[in-house]
């Protein structure tokens, strides 16, 4: 499992590549998780219409397109593949499908160690690390905030850094700038020692 650091202290912050930054970004599009509850749509065939829980290898089946892989891709990119996989059913052109993500529940994280209610999450929204504590009641007593460890999961794979969040807690941000909080990302676990 690779270590990293994040700082985050006044003045200074140094950020290494693999943790995450909201500088200069726009607020990112939520993409479809394993868990999700989604309802496809087909446009001019009702019996089409379908509530489908994503499941945990991020696929789901859709009649007349069999598996369909979706976990990662944006609302938009599963029509296209619903729409693709369509297009052989139908002379000209295929029914417009529209996708919606009912009920975000695969978008989860956990926050153990000094916090005052460790827990599970599913936020129903994105949330950086100190919303992340905050959801968990915050930090305990003698928790060691320059020194919390993220681990993510990505695949099969687990990372890790490290985030020094003393400062910010305490309202400390340089110049207001809150570039060094990372966002959690689903199946990302909060270490706070």
């Amino acid at each position: 499992m690779a270590a990293s650091l994040v700082t985050f202290a006044a003045p200074v912050i140094a950020q290494n590549a693999s943790a995450p930054s909201t500088a200069s970004r726009p607020q990112r599009q939520y993409t479809i998780n394993p868990g999700d509850q989604i309802e496809v749509y087909v446009w001019g065939e009702e019996r089409l219409q379908r509530s489908i829980r994503v499941l945990p290898d991020g696929t789901f089946s859709f009649p007349l397109v069999g598996r369909v892989v979706a976990e990662g891709l944006l609302p938009e990119q599963v029509e296209t593949a619903i729409s693709n996989g369509l297009s052989s059913q139908y002379k000209g052109e295929p029914p417009q499908v529209t996708v919606s993500v009912q009920n975000p529940s695969g978008f989860i994280f956990s926050v153990i160690g000094r916090v005052r209610q460790p827990s599970t999450f599913t936020p129903g929204r994105y949330v950086n690390l100190v919303e992340a504590i905050s959801m968990a009641g915050g930090p305990a007593e003698f928790a060691n905030l320059d020194n919390i460890t993220v681990i993510r999961k990505r695949g099969n794979e687990l990372t890790s850094f490290k985030v020094r969040l003393g400062g910010a807690m305490k309202g400390n941000l340089p110049e207001g700038n809150a570039q060094g909080i990372p966002q959690i990302q689903t199946g990302d676990t909060v270490i706070v020692p």
